[in-house]
Parts: structure tokens; C-alpha cells; sequence
């Protein structure tokens, strides 16, 4: 990791003043990467599986070159985007299942099978 800073700190110094310059004459604010979206649960785990697999093969690389800590910098955009619709929904999904445990203790028949199903499906997504 230590060799690694000068080579970053030494990137930014050569790419900063030409991207600063060519937003200065474009008129704008810096753009930034958004990553794809994750709307679903369904697409933020394909994202995350797909996205995953790509930084995985470039981590194999003995070396990374500037290019591919390019993509790599802009894959991560997209894994977080994944794994923030993922928290939310397994949050979701916990309190759920509290529901599903709640209403198994009072013998809430109707309960537990609706948000057993409710949770069941989505927990389908997760591991199918």
C-alpha cells in the first residue's frame, strides 16, 4: 500500500491541473461517476455479482496499471450503489422477520404467513 501513495499522489498532480483546466473551459462543475443505479434488490444484487467479477479480475493482475486503477476507482461506484440498496433491503427483511417471529410467539397464523412470504421472497433474491 505505502508504494502505491506516491504513485496516486504523483497521478493527481499530472491528471488534476489538465482536468481542472478542461472543466474551467467547459463551464462546469467537476462530473462525477455515479455508477450504475440499484432501484431493486434484484438489480443491486446482479450488479454487485457482475461488478464483483470484473474487480476481481483485474485485481489478479501482478500490477495495476493507471488505466486500471481508472476502472477500478469507477467499478467501486457501482458496488457501493449495490451494496447500499442491499443494506436497506435486508433491513427491510430483518424487520420482517421479526414480524414472521412476533407473530409465530402470539400464534398469529394469518401474520406469519403473509410476511413469511413477503420475507421469503425477498431473501430469494439474496440466495436463490
Amino acid at each position: 500500500m505505502k508504494a502505491l501513495l506516491p504513485l496516486l499522489l504523483l497521478t493527481s498532480l499530472l491528471i488534476a491541473p489538465g482536468y481542472s483546466q478542461a472543466q474551467t473551459q467547459a463551464g462546469s462543475s467537476p462530473a462525477h461517476f455515479k455508477g450504475e443505479p440499484a432501484e431493486t434488490l434484484s438489480q443491486a444484487v446482479a450488479n454487485f455479482s457482475e461488478y464483483n467479477q470484473r474487480l476481481a479480475e483485474l485485481l489478479v493482475q501482478d500490477e495495476l496499471s493507471l488505466t486500471d486503477l481508472g476502472t477500478v476507482h469507477e467499478l467501486t461506484y457501482t458496488l457501493e450503489n449495490a451494496l447500499e440498496k442491499i443494506q436497506e433491503e435486508v433491513e427491510a427483511m430483518t424487520h420482517i422477520l421479526e414480524e414472521v417471529h412476533q407473530g409465530s410467539e402470539t400464534g398469529d397464523f394469518e401474520h406469519v404467513q403473509s410476511n413469511g412470504a413477503a420475507y421469503l421472497e425477498a431473501a430469494q433474491t439474496l440466495v436463490p
